[in-house]
């Protein structure tokens, strides 16, 4: 490893500690300056006051707020995160360790749906530039990326699972399938193929369609324009010029040369959605009933679980973080400028 690129990664990585530090920080005060008690959330207005403050002792919602806050960050530091207010108290740990590996499993297709149909169909718009097809393809573009996302998953469900009942409307897994379903990693697609259940295989994957073309579709438009952007530029430059002056097939300056060399914006936008995605696919996982991290949260913020609000946000602000100086590191190996 060169001096350049050890000196980048160090400095990158050191910047990564304060946006982590900074965005828990700024969670941990607004989670308590909004009003509403999630002892009464939790339990109710018939609650007397002496229970509810036994309750606040217990958990330590009654020390000093500075008290708290540092608790809280060592708790983030050694990865525990103490228990949930609601749900019976039970470690955020675990609740976090079901959720997340489900929106893990959504958003890896989601994202790859993304990525193939969004810059394929940007780069053959740019090849085709201002013929009836590029044309066509903006349009559709357009529209994707303005339907909301909850809307679509709605009109999938009405085509799809009602109208022509070829895939499933909700979940994870089929019902009757999912209570004999031993799951050891919450990542049903391994547990099913560790444990060779071909059935169960098959019903997650089904199950995986509708939720995760709902958000592939809906996210490709952008790609789709920032692709063709860049690949009309790239279609023009000169080495590409020269390319066609040699005789080499349009298809392979399109497909091989100029594509490659517009991935840099491209990878940074697909970063930066995906790390969005496992931030929580909200309405998509509320549409389809998918136990996520997303859907966690929107219930643990009506609760005014502090906790599980702060641990959730803490794991997002992390997972952003790591995808974020995976996409410098990758650029610093493609393109050594950036070392500089």
């Amino acid at each position: 490893m060169s001096t350049s690129l050890r000196r980048f990664l160090i400095t990158r990585l050191l910047l990564t500690i304060p946006m982590v530090l900074i965005l828990v920080t700024i969670i941990f005060f607004i989670m308590r300056v909004l009003p509403g008690d999630p002892i009464r959330s939790q339990l109710g207005p018939r609650v007397s006051e002496e229970q509810a403050n036994d309750i606040r002792e217990r958990l330590g919602l009654n020390r000093p707020l500075y008290v708290q806050y540092f608790d809280f960050l060592w708790d983030m530091i050694t990865l525990d995160f103490g228990n949930a207010l609601t749900q019976g108290e039970r470690p955020i740990r675990d609740e976090l360790g079901e959720r997340l590996p489900a929106t893990i499993e959504l958003t890896i297709p989601a994202i790859t749906f993304t990525a193939i149909i969004g810059i394929f169909s940007g780069a053959f718009a740019a090849k085709n530039r201002k013929k009836p097809i590029d044309y066509s393809i903006r349009l559709l573009s357009i529209i994707m990326y303005s339907i909301p996302v909850f809307f679509m998953g709605l009109l999938f469900q009405i085509i799809f699972s009602v109208r022509i009942p070829i895939l499933p409307l909700s979940g994870r897994m089929d019902t009757l399938m999912l209570v004999n379903f031993n799951s050891r990693t919450n990542f049903y697609t391994i547990d099913a193929i560790l444990s060779q259940n071909w059935p169960a295989l098959g019903s997650v994957l089904l199950h995986l369609v509708l939720p995760s073309l709902t958000l592939g579709l809906a996210l490709s438009g952008v790609f789709v324009r920032l692709t063709r952007v860049n690949m009309i530029e790239m279609l023009q430059s000169d080495f590409i010029v020269s390319g066609r002056a040699r005789g080499i097939p349009e298809n392979r300056l399109t497909y091989k040369h100029a594509l490659r060399n517009t991935f840099i914006p491209i990878m940074t936008l697909l970063g930066l959605q995906f790390a969005i995605l496992l931030a929580g696919a909200v309405l998509t996982e509320t549409t389809f009933s998918w136990p996520g991290v997303g859907r966690y949260l929107v219930e643990r913020i009506q609760l005014r679980d502090y906790t599980a609000v702060q641990a959730t946000i803490a794991v997002f602000a992390l997972f952003v973080a790591l995808i974020s100086l995976l996409m410098d590191v990758l650029y610093a190996f493609i393109d050594p400028r950036i070392r500089y």
